[in-house]
């Protein structure tokens, strides 16, 4: 079948959606000073930056911590006229937050003492009973399974899951391709979906006579 080729001048710039200029609206007067503004980002974007942090270091007060200085930081860029991600507001935002839970998780991992798996468990249920209205408490094994995955593929789906950004937002985070992070998005949905089947038990072997 022959390829079709196509005109650089034939692809159309991807159409603006209201919520994005909105959005656009919101920094623009937020950066003008205007606090209804500022509230309106927050209110926007707090609960999903909160949710990133919770999901990689398993604690409210420390997520609540890492949410309040991400806008601290957004807040006094904007307020320096430091900011230049014209149209980039949610990468840009995401990346601040991904760049503080790293560091967060880090500086943990260096003082990590053991914990007793069953321990673990216990906290994720409990959180799930009196943290979060909203969602379902049968994701306790879905935390647990992500987890287990490697600090790549966890990244990916926190950023598309938690934050909730399109791939072209997250290849603006990470500088990678499309193509790679729904390569790496469909590999990290089947590593969780392995973890999370349960595997029936194996027969025993039959004794030979």
């Amino acid at each position: 079948m022959p390829i079709r080729m196509v005109s650089p001048l034939s692809i159309q710039p991807e159409p603006v959606s209201q919520e994005d200029e909105a959005i656009r609206l919101l920094v623009h007067q937020a950066i003008q000073g205007e606090e209804k503004a500022w509230r309106g980002l927050v209110d926007t974007y707090s609960r999903r930056v909160f949710a990133m942090a919770r999901s990689r270091l398993h604690d409210d007060d420390l997520a609540e911590e890492i949410t309040q200085s991400v806008f601290v930081t957004v807040a006094t860029k904007l307020c320096q006229d430091s900011y230049n991600e014209q149209g980039r507001f949610e990468p840009w935002l995401f990346r601040i937050t991904m760049n503080r839970v790293r560091d967060e998780f880090r500086r943990r991992s260096r003082h990590a003492r053991p914990t007793d798996p069953s321990h673990l468990q216990d906290a994720r249920i409990q959180n799930a009973h009196d943290h979060n209205d909203h969602e379902p408490i049968n994701t306790a094994p879905l935390r647990a399974a992500i987890e287990q995955l490697n600090n790549t593929d966890r990244e990916i789906i926190e950023l598309r899951h938690h934050g909730q950004l399109t791939f072209k937002q997250i290849s603006d985070i990470l500088n990678q391709p499309v193509g790679t992070l729904l390569a790496r998005h469909h590999r990290a949905l089947k590593k969780l979906k392995a973890i999370m089947t349960p595997h029936p038990p194996s027969e025993p072997s039959e004794i030979q006579s």
